[in-house]
């Protein structure tokens, strides 16, 4: 990709440039990438009104056949452009070649058909039967229809995923959506919209694509009074931010945010397979996965032998180019970021920890080396806030419910694992720890057919699977007397 980028934003059905621009940068060389439209608050409002009048206009939110052939002509044209986004993909999100034939790209291609499958067999209609009441007889049923307008606000590290993940169900159930894209990787969900304006059917207005530098413009999609809800994934400060600036309007909110999330390691498990399955974890994405084990709970009494076959672990991951089928792991999204991580690390030894593996940075990019750290005080920074980078943190517990305590000891909810030889043992483990999702001897339950979300501060809501549909519907009750002929 010698060439520089340049994407246009989707508004109203048409692809339109901005008056202004910004740059998008190759993390893995930092070398200029292309140049995006840099959205204006007004560009956010003319965005809104297309996507209001759209949907309280057309027939979009009622036609069912309609979506399900925009669905299917989505995926087929995902599927026809696959090679030309895995190049973008692999350039602007630093995603290794290999991630992107999962979850950075092929799998999330995969949403598309999922949810055309899903509205063309759901029932948007509940009978609840006839009742007796007032002295006369009811018949009362349910009816979902669409929310509305949606905001959807997108992170950097798997925009591909998170893009269809958001559009995939709120364009089933009938919404429109005005779809922002993160600062740091613009150009990727831009070619989204440019796929859907080239490619499908969906009338003008129900899918706008933004790019912009400048928060203002997320502050118009979280307040504005035409936008019914907003869906956002990224951290736990940003997602009070954006709860705050919806409350004006009382908008429906779902939130993927932070983790910080905990494997435990049972005294019995196979220890070789569970530290290769930490290394590897936190080192998938460098790091910038929410979900990401990024603390590792071992017994005590075989704290340094788990500790070496970690760090061994993480010697094995190969770090570097990510167009390389063989990398494992490439950079950190951006300067900035890699900055936030070093910093990090740097107060977690001088509070004490020890460095173990890594602490460095790699040029040219943005790389950060997979970095193991012990003695970590489970009460510390590193052990508490979220570092989104290769960094795993080591705790040694006492028994059981040492572990489980532990593992809980954080405001985050989002994900857990657990390795033991004894299942039903682990799967008590899991049912004890506050997450929304868990991990049990390396059980993968990420996938379009599963809700994702989190407990406490990681979130509000659920994405994917049929509850991910659902959080796009409201249901209305509707009751009719029921009349009866009289008799002679």
């Amino acid at each position: 990709m010698s060439d520089l980028v340049v994407k246009s934003q989707l508004i109203d059905g048409k692809l339109v440039a901005a008056e202004a621009t910004f740059a998008s940068y190759n993390p893995a060389t930092g070398a200029l990438l292309g140049h995006a439209p840099d959205a204006t608050e007004a560009d956010a409002r003319t965005a809104v009104a297309a996507a209001r009048r759209a949907f309280d206009t057309t027939d979009w939110s009622t036609d069912h056949a309609l979506r399900v052939r925009c669905l299917r002509q989505l995926h087929q044209a995902l599927d026809e452009h696959r090679e030309e986004l895995r190049e973008l993909t692999i350039a602007e999100v630093g995603a290794p070649r290999q991630l992107t034939h999962g979850p950075q790209l092929d799998e999330p291609i995969g949403i598309v058909p999922y949810y055309a499958d899903l509205l063309e067999g759901y029932s948007f209609t509940e009978d609840l039967g006839e009742t007796d009441s007032r002295g006369q007889r009811h018949h009362r049923w349910v009816e979902k229809e669409a929310v509305g307008v949606v905001a959807a606000i997108l992170p950097y590290n798997f925009p591909n995923q998170l893009a269809l993940a958001k559009l995939g169900p709120a364009l089933a159930a009938g919404c429109t959506v005005v779809l922002k894209g993160a600062p740091q990787t613009p150009l990727t969900t831009l070619a989204l919209g440019e796929i859907i304006a080239e490619h499908t059917d969906i009338p003008p207005g129900v899918v706008n694509v933004l790019s912009s530098s400048r928060p203002d413009v997320g502050k118009v999609l979280t307040t504005h009074p035409d936008v019914d809800a907003v869906t956002f994934t990224g951290a736990t400060t940003t997602g009070r931010h954006i709860m705050a600036a919806a409350a004006g309007t009382v908008k429906r909110v779902f939130l993927e945010l932070g983790g910080k999330s905990a494997m435990i390691v049972l005294e019995d498990a196979d220890l070789i397979q569970a530290a290769m399955f930490a290394a590897f974890t936190i080192c998938s994405h460098s790091g910038q996965g929410c979900a990401l084990t990024s603390r590792l709970l071992v017994p005590r009494a075989q704290h340094d032998r788990i500790v070496q076959m970690v760090a061994a672990g993480m010697d094995r991951v190969q770090v570097g180019d990510p167009t390389d089928p063989k990398t494992a792991m490439g950079p950190l999204i951006s300067g900035e970021q890699r900055d936030k991580v070093d910093g990090m690390v740097r107060r977690a030894v001088e509070a004490g920890a020890t460095l173990v593996r890594g602490g460095a940075r790699r040029d040219p990019g943005f790389f950060y080396e997979p970095t193991l750290l012990v003695n970590v005080d489970p009460d510390s920074e590193i052990a508490q806030e979220e570092v989104f980078g290769p960094v795993l943190a080591v705790i040694p517990y006492d028994g059981d419910d040492d572990a489980v305590r532990i593992a809980n000891q954080s405001r985050y909810g989002l994900s857990g694992a657990v390795h033991s030889a004894d299942e039903e043992r682990a799967i008590r483990i899991a049912r004890r720890v506050r997450t929304g999702t868990f991990s049990i001897n390396g059980g993968n339950y990420f996938s379009v057919d599963v809700p994702f979300g989190g407990y406490k501060q990681s979130g509000i809501g659920r994405e994917s699977g049929r509850s991910g549909f659902e959080e796009f519907l409201e249901q209305k009750s509707l009751a009719r007397v029921v009349r009866t002929e009289s008799t002679a």
